[in-house]
């Protein structure tokens, strides 16, 4: 069973979310919270595999709430997914430095949350193609100076040329089709870029693609 904290201060958004996972027969809510304060306490309590953190929230906002938990090495399993009411939100680009496995729009379809929720505990990013390159562009215009490259001289040529298309936004299959490789190789490829680096998913990579310098702003394409 995937465990999933709603965390939202509307009542209705959480039990609109209730409702549709419960439905599901690997899916189980294990509770809910409506500020960030409440959400830590029961992440710490229940150890979600992942949790559906809204962002403009009293007492500890989403943002604040997300860097605690990824901060936190005991909770270093749970995945957060930020939820927001635009794709552009402007916390959704720090949320995802703060360690955020990616986001959704509220108003999403009840299938892609479903599918959403599923690929994040099995450490894929939650990032749709056309809101990754968005997320990236806005990534790339807010980078400062690249820093040292720590850690990629762990990585053989071909994982650095992936991870670097993982930065501009490339899906596996897109890798894919770039390399003339299978979906399957390029994914390998992803996963082993991504425990040599000591990423926690693939949000996480691209992130490290940009500090790194391996992707610079304007590469996006």
């Amino acid at each position: 069973m995937i465990r999933v904290l709603l965390v939202d201060d509307q009542m209705l958004v959480r039990a609109g979310f209730r409702a549709l996972l419960d439905a599901q027969s690997d899916i189980e809510v294990v509770g809910e919270a409506a500020d960030g304060e409440e959400a830590l306490r029961l992440v710490r309590e229940v150890t979600p595999d992942a949790v559906l953190m809204d962002i403009r929230m009293p007492l500890l906002d989403g943002l604040a709430a997300t860097r605690r938990i990824t901060d936190d090495p005991a909770l270093a399993e749970v995945r957060v997914v930020v939820l927001t009411t635009f794709e552009l939100d402007e916390y959704v680009f720090e949320a995802i430095r703060a360690g955020a496995s990616g986001f959704l729009v509220k108003d999403t379809e009840p299938e892609e949350l479903l599918r959403a929720v599923r690929a994040v505990v099995e450490g894929d990013a939650l990032l749709s193609p056309g809101v990754t390159r968005r997320l990236i562009a806005e990534f790339a215009a807010r980078s400062k100076e690249p820093a040292e490259a720590v850690g990629l001289d762990q990585l053989t040529e071909r994982e650095r040329e992936v991870m670097a298309l993982v930065g501009i936004g490339l899906s596996n299959e897109e890798i894919a089709r770039r390399l003339v490789v299978s979906p399957l190789t390029a994914k390998t490829h992803v996963s082993r870029a991504m425990v040599k680096l000591g990423a926690r998913d693939r949000a996480q990579l691209v992130v490290m693609a940009y500090e790194s310098g391996l992707v610079r702003p304007g590469w996006l394409g």
